[in-house]
Formats: C-alpha cells, structure tokens, sequence
C-alpha cells in the first residue's frame, strides 16, 4: 500500500531547472530551506519538523532522533511543507540552487531506497523518508572524507535531487566495477557496493591534478553522476575573486588579460 502522496510534476529549464509539482486537494509536497520558487493560491505552507514522513512515527524521542540526525549532512531540523488546502488542482515550484540538472527518482520503481550526495535533495511527496546513511566500509570511514555521510531517500513516491553540470544516468550490471572522482557521484540505488580506493604512486598523488581518491561503485544497480561538483565551481569563483591573475607581472602582463576577457 502506497504511503507517499502520488504528485504529478513537470520539470522546466536548461542551464537553471525548475520542477514543477501539481497537488490534488489534501496533497502535500516537502522541500528544502530555500528551495521554493512559486505556489498558487490555495496552496497552504507550513514549516514541519523533520521531513513529515510516517517512518518517523513512534513519539517524540525518534522524531528528535531521527531529524537531529539530520544535521550531521549539513542541513536544517526542518523543512517546507506545501499542502493544497483548496477544492482544485494547485501547483508549487522549486529551483535549482546552482546550474545543473533536476533528476526525477520514483523510489517505487527503484527499490524504495537510494542514496545520495548530502547537499543533493531538492524536494519530494510527503512520506518520503529524507535520512542519513552512514558508509560502514573501512576504506570509507577513513578516507571519504564527505562521501561518509550521505543522505538517503526512503519511500515509493516521487522525489527530486539536483546536481551540477550535466547529469547522466549509468546502469552497472553484477559484478561491474566503476571508479569515479568522489565528488561527481550523485546518487546511486541501493543494490550498488559503495567504497573508496585510495589513487596510489607518488606522481599520482603530487603531480596529478586530481584528488587522492577514487570512489568505486560494483553493481548491479543504477548510478547518476554529475560534470560539475558544488565545490569545483565554488573553489574556481573562490580562486577568481580572492587572488591576483597568475599572468599578472608575466611577459604577457596587461595583454593576457585582454585576451581572455578581462580588460580590468
């Protein structure tokens, strides 16, 4: 029996997506502090502790439990619930954060249960279990660094995450291994063995360029990876706005910057 709210939903957009969710009456859809763009009238919002979902029954000691652990991903106690209070059709939308993609999971069709990067999830039908998953792997607890902590989506309704860049979909068949940079992995099901595997040699490690670890998937199950990290196009902006132009005092001086663009 179904426990998640059945919305329907259309996403918008290129480079800066948007979803937008259609709530029969008495529907409700749950989001992320931020993550509203627009609503309809009729539509009635109101901040929840937690994500609202019936797991999270069983008294006020696992409601704190459940959503305190929600602050070791990162993200707030509470969230946004959008509930159309009215006697139509009502719609509500959510946008990306940054530019990427919206991707649509219907938990139902993915074994109720899949794991994402912690800064991910966008929004959801209510009765979708927003958690925690712990990696148990030694490899891991050691090395992953943010990849430990990741959230995971629980239920069999719809929900939405977001990632950066451009976002495809890989489907790993038993026993086939990936090995991709930790911070372009989104999400995965929860078939997928997930580690870290330390990048060895010297040069590697030096002169490579890129990070010290790989994250390795084994399938069978489904994988959604992303071409630009959060925090690739965070720490290039960063380097931008706080740091002197590296041709700045070179041969080309005045005229690199030029060049590229930049006449300051």
């Amino acid at each position: 029996m179904p426990t998640a709210h059945e919305i329907d939903y259309r996403i918008y957009g290129e480079e800066m997506q948007y979803v937008d969710v259609e709530l029969d009456p008495g529907e409700t859809a749950i989001a992320e502090a931020g993550a509203f763009m627009m609503m309809d009238d009729g539509i009635q919002m109101q901040t929840i502790f937690g994500d609202g979902s019936q797991q999270q029954g069983g008294g006020l000691l696992n409601k704190l439990f459940s959503a305190g652990k929600r602050l070791l991903t990162g993200e707030s106690l509470f969230m946004t619930a959008f509930t159309n209070v009215g006697h139509g059709k009502r719609r509500v939308a959510f946008a990306s954060p940054y530019p990427g993609k919206i991707i649509p999971l219907d938990l139902e069709e993915l074994g109720h249960y899949v794991v994402c990067q912690k800064d991910a999830f966008l929004c959801a039908a209510r009765g979708v279990s927003v958690g925690i998953e712990f990696q148990r792997r030694l490899g891991t607890g050691l090395f992953g660094g943010e990849g430990f902590i990741m959230q995971k989506l629980e239920g069999d309704g719809m929900a939405f995450v977001h990632a950066g860049g451009h976002v495809f979909e890989r489907t790993l068949q038993t026993g086939e291994m990936l090995r991709i940079d930790t911070g372009c992995l989104v999400a995965y099901t929860h078939t997928i063995q997930y580690d870290i595997q330390f990048v060895g040699g010297i040069r590697n490690t030096i002169f490579g360029g890129e990070g010290v670890f790989f994250a390795t998937l084994r399938g069978p199950g489904k994988v959604w990876i992303q071409t630009l990290p959060v925090s690739r196009l965070a720490s290039r902006i960063l380097s931008y706005a706080t740091t002197h132009r590296k041709e700045e005092g070179s041969l080309l001086g005045g005229l690199g910057n030029l060049l590229d663009g930049d006449g300051r």
